[in-house]
């Protein structure tokens, strides 16, 4: 089976989540997750073929400037206000291979913390040029690149003096719904990180780490944006065994 490019995408069952690697569904730090949490133990299931095929993605799908937050909300010769930062990095599976032809989609508060939402009830203002969103399409190899402003940090009534560190939403859809991702981006160095309850809420302090993008001079845009590097890695899917092959293809 090969996507729209002609790309041959891969075949195969994934493998199992570790739930070790990931946070527990019941943590009375972060309050949400008390009615969030499921009340009966998580049953195993088999993949299905739904599961373990997905979408296909071209770059005809994306418009001039989805990958350029800091311009694709902006009115005429305007641009949205703050620090503008390049946000790049590869999209691999736990093999280490490049995902192509993912679509990543990003969301994001404004450079004084608030988002553009009608519920969002912060005390920052809206910057009439930042909508917040974007969306790009990996390379061949997995890469990808968007430009956008540094998010601000806010308040959220967890706990009465909780903030969230600056960070950047991703949703990413692989080869497979199995591989589908919901996840943060948070900034080196930033000083709420091990204070925020979420965070907290991850064990291991090398799964922390893969959540925070880390400052990459090298691909800064000179006078313009610096850059941060954040690759992201999705669920891994075995080969396929072949009779005559039974390491797989």
């Amino acid at each position: 089976m090969s996507d729209d490019s002609g790309r041959r995408r891969p075949q195969g069952g994934f493998y199992p989540r570790d739930l070790t690697w990931h946070p527990p569904a019941f943590t009375p730090g972060y309050k949400t997750s008390v009615l969030r949490a499921p009340q009966k133990a998580l049953v195993a299931l088999d993949s299905t073929l739904s599961e373990t095929t997905g979408p296909a993605f071209g770059h005809d799908a994306l418009g001039p400037l989805d990958d350029d937050l800091v311009h694709n909300f902006a009115r005429s010769g305007e641009s949205a206000i703050g620090e503008r930062i390049v946000v790049h990095g590869r999209l691999v599976d736990e093999n280490g291979r490049g995902v192509a032809g993912a679509l990543i989609e990003v969301w994001q508060a404004n450079a004084g913390g608030r988002y553009r939402h009608r519920k969002d009830g912060y005390l920052a203002p809206l910057d009439g040029n930042f909508g917040g969103c974007g969306r790009t399409i990996t390379g061949p190899d997995g890469r990808y690149a968007f430009r956008t402003i540094r998010p601000g940090p806010y308040p959220w009534p967890n706990g009465p003096n909780d903030w969230r560190p600056s960070h950047i939403h991703f949703s990413v859809f692989g080869d497979g719904f199995a591989q589908r991702l919901i996840t943060q981006m948070y900034f080196e160095g930033d000083p709420l990180i091990p204070r925020c309850p979420i965070v907290r809420t991850i064990a291991d302090p090398a799964a922390v780490a893969q959540l925070v993008a880390a400052l990459d001079m090298a691909e800064t845009l000179p006078m313009d944006a610096l850059a941060y590097k954040f690759d992201i890695v999705l669920r891994g899917r075995r080969s396929t065994p072949f009779e005559n092959r039974r390491e797989g293809n």
